[in-house]
């Protein structure tokens, strides 16, 4: 049980034009919200409508959600995370992710096997830019710095910025056990997704079973506030079939995975059996409801009110809510909450 539940939005992915969240933010840090989250896929990256957001407030934490380990360099995701924590008086949480192979290779060009092992040495050299204790080295073998070969003059490089802090704390966005229990060794927090507060211990008890004091679980909850809890399954349900149908392999999907691990393996075949097959529709529909709503926060306030008392007491420490935009229901959430 969490001694005390916070609170964060997260405003997914940008889109386009005008998809400009600033008022949902500036509400988010009025009531008291800790934190907001953007997210990254193939379009739009995490840290520029952050760096819009931190522009714009003044206390509210600043995360990603997450940002692609192949999409830079760790020297560049160094760079942007504490350039970014410095404009904003620190408040920048790294949230970073392996993604997956078809994005990883597909997308930007870089390989996918090891994503562990590349994950560690990723942090190893981000932090080592944080840090400016000395020049920054690796001897890979997936990031190796200076670079083996080429012009034969690389040279190990320190930061000429020195970071408002040198320790910027870093989640990992993880799904499957190794990689949950790797965000207990070497980051600060996890970042879940598709998360069912009943199931945390039976599912990730013995991924987090090693998790020091303060290690930090951000869940993103997509949260829809209605009398019509129909209408908000079905929609609830669109991002369900999208990533269990759509983003991943036909034969390595991890989030198709993660789904029968919470006991729903069965229905989330049919559902990418439809999805890849053309029939969208079909495949929202043939999301379980029961999956639907243990991983979101679904109907009227009262409805809600008492479900929040579930991820009271699991293990999460911040629940991010997505989809509410309006000041007024992001204060009803937040008071509910304070209790």
């Amino acid at each position: 049980m969490t001694a005390e539940l916070k609170l964060g939005i997260n405003v997914g992915y940008w889109q386009q034009h005008p998809d400009d969240q600033t008022e949902t933010v500036l509400a988010a840090e009025r009531c008291g919200y800790d934190s907001v989250f953007t997210a990254e896929a193939y379009g739009s990256d995490a840290f520029t409508p952050l760096a819009w957001y931190a522009a714009r407030t003044s206390r509210i934490k600043l995360g990603t959600a997450v940002v692609q380990m192949s999409a830079r360099t760790p020297a560049a995701t160094a760079m942007h995370a504490l350039t970014l924590d410095a404009l904003s008086g620190g408040r920048v949480i790294l949230g970073l992710g392996a993604s997956g192979p078809q994005v990883v290779e597909g997308w930007y060009g870089q390989p996918f096997p090891k994503p562990l092992a590349r994950t560690r040495e990723y942090l190893d050299i981000v932090r080592q830019v944080w840090r400016r204790e000395e020049p920054v080295t690796s001897k890979g073998p997936h990031y190796p710095l200076p670079y083996p070969g080429g012009a034969g003059l690389g040279k190990p490089l320190k930061s000429i910025v020195h970071p408002v802090r040198p320790e910027i704390p870093v989640y990992l966005g993880a799904e499957g056990p190794k990689n949950v229990a790797l965000s207990t060794e070497v980051a600060q927090g996890w970042l879940p997704l598709f998360v069912d507060p009943e199931q945390i211990e039976p599912v990730f008890g013995a991924s987090l079973a090693n998790r020091p004091d303060g290690f930090e679980i951000a869940a993103t909850v997509t949260t829809i506030v209605t009398d019509d809890l129909a209408s908000a399954l079905e929609f609830a349900k669109i991002p369900l079939a999208f990533y269990i149908g759509g983003m991943g392999a036909k034969d390595r999907n991890f989030h198709l995975d993660l789904i029968g691990r919470l006991g729903y393996a069965e229905q989330a075949k049919r559902v990418q059996e439809l999805f890849l097959d053309g029939r969208r529709d079909e495949a929202i529909k043939a999301v379980p409801d029961d999956l639907a709503d243990s991983i979101s926060l679904l109907g009227p306030l009262g409805r809600i009110r008492e479900r929040l008392q579930l991820w009271r007491d699991s293990p999460v420490s911040t629940v991010l809510i997505a989809g509410v935009k309006d000041e007024p229901t992001l204060r009803a959430i937040r008071e509910m909450v304070d209790g």
